[in-house]
């Protein structure tokens, strides 16, 4: 397969995205629709957390078998486990800091539909302008867009070299799984924006951001095998992930339909798993 071909079918798997980024811009959904969706949304971000991991777990454990073995180094292995405990740390805490600061001080906004993560419910708390609401929301989305793109760039990076190996069966089982796969992430991105409305021009950027990595992995993947740049990037991606799950899940709690929100939440986590069965399937 060649480098060009890579690259087109990179693009393929990752901009599957953008067939679940329109639901974002649905304005008839009651609000028990848009809690159904966020929470399948956070479903659908727990199986990535768990993805992500699983791969960043077998990369460090392989580097402890190779020592074990007398093929590998002591040194490399502490090297990625340390990689890959930074990655996390920069990845959650380090996006809680900088969440932080964006906001300068000020309390964030409700969750649009009437949800608060900074307060008791037995506490007033004075309404959020409806801006800064939209802010909040939209600014949620994106981080969630980035952390996918995080992960999808590591799904890039596994598609490259199985084409550069001419292992032409597992690239192309790769493509596929990672396609419909990703098409499911689109919801994790749109989910939680409650009842804002983002633009269009807002959804193909946030799509760009959560696929785009994909169609990059696979380019970098074919010309570069590098494995911890590899761990690197799931371990940035899972903290990512874990810190938007924590922030949509306290956020939803107060809107109501707990029981409903929970169902979703299972069935966007066994979405992530049936797709990514697919590339199980192919031996990946």
């Amino acid at each position: 397969m060649s480098f060009a071909e890579t690259a087109a079918l990179g693009a393929l798997a990752g901009f599957t995205i953008f067939l679940s980024l329109p639901f974002g811009r649905l304005t008839s959904l009651s609000a028990r629709a848009r809690v159904a969706l966020a929470m399948f949304a956070v479903g659908v971000l727990a199986f990535l957390f768990v993805d992500v991991l699983e791969h960043a777990f077998e990369i460090v454990e392989d580097s402890v078998v190779a020592y074990d073995e007398g093929t590998g180094s002591l040194g490399h292995a502490i090297w990625l486990t340390l990689l890959l405990g930074g990655g996390f740390a920069l990845g959650s805490a380090g996006l809680g800091v900088f969440e932080q600061r964006a906001k300068r001080g000020r309390p964030r906004p409700p969750m649009a539909g009437g949800a608060t993560d900074y307060a008791e419910a037995s506490v007033a708390v004075p309404a959020a302008p409806a801006s800064d609401t939209r802010a909040w929301a939209l600014r949620t989305g994106m981080t969630i867009a980035v952390a996918i793109g995080l992960h999808n760039f590591a799904e890039g990076l596994a598609i490259g070299v199985s084409a550069q190996a001419d292992e032409i069966g597992l690239a192309t089982v790769l493509i596929i799984g990672f396609a419909l796969h990703n098409a499911t992430e689109g919801f994790g991105i749109v989910g939680p924006l409650g009842d804002v409305r983002p633009t269009w021009r807002w959804l193909i950027l946030a799509g760009l951001v959560g696929g785009g990595p994909t169609f990059v992995g696979s380019m970098v993947g074919y010309s570069v095998t590098s494995e911890p740049l590899e761990l690197l990037f799931y371990a940035l991606a899972g903290g990512a992930i874990l810190y938007v799950i924590g922030e949509v899940w306290f956020a939803m709690r107060r809107v109501g339909h707990r029981e409903l929100g929970l169902f979703l939440l299972v069935a966007g986590f066994m979405a992530g798993v049936i797709t990514d069965m697919i590339v199980v399937y192919g031996g990946a």
